[in-house]
């Protein structure tokens, strides 16, 4: 009896597993929330948040054009309209530009329409020297069902990381270059920034470009990786 019992039980939660992997996967994908993209290509996608800053965004963009590398910035207004030439740079540069919103506030904890606002004004300031962003990445990675629809709204995809070395933390060189090529993998985000002064990123990213492309990786903004979604079984 308690055998039968058990086995019954087992098959209930397995069966309710199920439905809530899929459910979650469902909601992930209306949402449209991206850590990475489900590839076999070795292609992977580094992104910046937080800047333009007026000493670490020039470093990074100086080391992106000596390796000839594009990749996904995402801008925070409040420091674009602090420094519009430096963004005006990167889109010439040719870099990919998304928002991060206006103040880096956690969206999740203001109203919907504080949410409108910091997406609003950051578009607006973007639009003036790029197209319109697609992609946003919320601060911090704080986000909830009012965000989303928000964001749906303005036609952006969400992205988020599936790879953080913590350089805003300051750590040394060595250790966002170990972080980042330890957890790559193919269809891989990494998340980066250069919001601040000092910080390591622009010295370790010419060093990781390096280390990617050693080993056979190509680097590809986010909106280009998307391109690389594969369906697997």
């Amino acid at each position: 009896m308690i055998a039968r019992y058990s086995k019954f039980f087992g098959l209930v939660f397995a069966v309710l597993f199920t439905v809530a992997t899929v459910a979650q996967g469902t909601a992930e994908e209306n949402s449209k929330v991206i850590k990475k993209v489900p590839t076999t290509h070795k292609v992977v996608a580094l992104t910046v948040d937080d800047g333009p800053h007026c000493k670490t965004t020039p470093e990074l963009l100086a080391v992106l054009r000596e390796k000839n590398v594009k990749l996904t910035l995402f801008i925070l207004g409040k420091n674009a309209v602090l420094h519009p030439e430096i963004l005006a740079q990167a889109v010439a540069d040719g870099h990919e530009i998304g928002t991060h919103a206006y103040s880096h506030t956690f969206l999740s904890k203001v109203s919907q329409a504080e949410v409108k606002e910091e997406l609003d004004a950051t578009e607006k300031i973007i639009t003036s020297v790029a197209p319109k962003p697609l992609l946003f990445r919320p601060p911090g990675g704080a986000y909830n069902d009012a965000v989303l629809e928000e964001t749906r709204k303005h036609g952006y995809t969400t992205i988020l990381w599936s790879v953080d070395p913590g350089d805003w933390r300051q750590p040394s060189v060595e250790s966002v270059v170990n972080n980042v090529m330890k957890n790559v993998e193919p269809g891989s985000i990494v998340i980066l920034h250069d919001g601040q002064y000092p910080l390591p990123t622009p010295k370790a990213i010419g060093i990781i470009i390096d280390k990617l492309q050693g080993q056979g990786y190509k680097i590809v903004t986010v909106s280009e990786l998307l391109q690389y979604y594969e369906v697997r079984p």
